[in-house]
């Protein structure tokens, strides 16, 4: 078993953590069962300045993407769960969102919370990924370093530079110049290229 990723992983702009967390596993343990994601796509986030972040709309989401990094923000949208980790400098709001994942463990839970057969619907796309391995709003605000809560992500691959893509994120109506979203090139378990 991987070694949970340390709270300090998650200390810097959010679009290096972004990157970063490709290859890295996202575990739930349901049922006294693992559940394993390859993480194959991101999406990195800031705050105010950032017309599609939620850090924008202050409240709760914006007091804990300023908060302690590596806590697992989670918010609903479109009947779906969406799974962010923060991350962040210093003084700074942050966050990433987990888009995608490539299914490595548990596979027949995931099938069965998701209704589906075909592999890649099970885990393609930020809804799917959550309702497959039965993440929802109970892990919003828990940590992600420590297996406590059932949720953690653990070290995996370090993808080379030259295997990740960048584009610009999706289904926001307004977004920063630079690209945010990153993704695996070679996986198949992403959302589009």
């Amino acid at each position: 078993m991987a070694s949970i990723l340390p709270r300090r992983f998650y200390r810097g702009d959010p679009a290096l953590i972004a990157r970063r967390l490709l290859g890295k596993v996202l575990v739930r343990v349901l049922e006294g069962r693992r559940l394993a994601c390859m993480i194959t796509e991101t999406e990195a986030y800031y705050g105010e300045d950032d017309p599609a972040s939620r850090a924008r709309r202050g409240g709760d989401l914006r007091r804990i993407m300023l908060g302690d990094v590596g806590i697992a923000l989670v918010y609903g949208i479109h009947r779906q769960w969406l799974l962010n980790v923060v991350a962040h400098r210093a003084g700074e709001p942050g966050a990433v969102l987990i888009r995608s994942g490539e299914p490595l463990e548990g596979l027949d839970v995931m099938r069965r919370l998701r209704e589906v057969d075909d592999l890649r619907l099970l885990t393609v796309g930020p809804g799917r990924l959550t309702r497959a391995m039965g993440i929802d709003k109970g892990f919003h605000g828990k940590p992600l370093y420590v297996r406590d809560y059932g949720l953690w992500i653990e070290g995996g691959e370090s993808i080379p530079s030259g295997r990740i893509a960048r584009s610009h994120r999706i289904g926001v109506s307004e977004d920063l110049p630079i690209p945010l979203r990153f993704y695996i090139k070679d996986n198949r378990y992403v959302s589009r290229r």
